[in-house]
């Protein structure tokens, strides 16, 4: 299951003491369906606020985001948190497990609070698909930085989003372990059939994408 993404005319500025600074500034990008995009750029020129507006949890100051055919504009808070929980999975650097839940626990939740069936079945198959079947009740204080990272993956992809977002996603990772964190990435995207969208800084990551685009001073640049 995939989605397009599109950005058109996008402004968006933060309010400082010094005034209001753009981060992005008339932007606009096309992401066809189940393809990849890699944005690149130095550290501050709002690479993450991208991808806060590509999931809803930002709204510009102007222009129009359209996933597929849905306007991200046009709703209002409560259904954009129903439309994350079904079509949305987001991959942050710093995992974001609950310490409190195994594995498995943490895999489940999202399926869990969207009622769904059999979510402890559906966890157990993703968490097999990433290799972690014998961890399943281990927790995240018990596992290594990769074990983490591959169940966030799993439960990014347990509802089967039509729309993946990753923000370096191997940032804290070592390199060996970034480099077989990120192949499974790319293995389990092509499978799901997800648009695949990353904020990085490494150029093995963004050299494996389909779409380049640099943002820097408040613009967006294809490469």
């Amino acid at each position: 299951m995939s989605t397009s993404v599109e950005m058109s005319g996008i402004h968006l500025a933060y309010p400082t003491e010094s005034g209001a600074v753009a981060v992005l500034n008339n932007a606009s990008l096309k992401v066809p369906p189940g393809e990849t995009l890699a944005i690149t750029g130095p550290s501050g020129s709002g690479k993450t606020s991208l991808l806060l507006l590509l999931s809803g949890l930002e709204r510009p100051d102007k222009g129009e985001i359209l996933i597929g055919s849905q306007r991200l504009g046009g709703m209002d808070s409560d259904a954009l948190a129903d439309w994350r929980s079904r079509h949305l999975g987001i991959i942050f650097q710093s995992f974001h497990l609950l310490p409190g839940l195994s594995a498995l626990g943490n895999v489940s939740l999202p399926l869990e609070i969207a009622g769904q069936a059999h979510a402890r079945e559906q966890a157990i198959s993703m968490l097999e698909a990433v290799g972690l079947s014998h961890r399943l009740q281990h927790y995240p204080a018990q596992l290594s930085g990769g074990e983490q990272q591959r169940v966030a993956i799993a439960r990014a992809l347990v509802h089967q989003p039509s729309l993946l977002l990753g923000d370096e996603p191997t940032g804290n990772l070592d390199q060996e372990t970034g480099k077989k964190v990120l192949s499974l990435l790319f293995d389990l995207h092509k499978k799901s059939k997800s648009t695949l969208v990353l904020v990085t800084h490494d150029e093995r990551v963004a050299e494996r994408c389909q779409h380049r685009v640099r943002m820097d001073g408040g613009h967006l640049y294809e490469i």
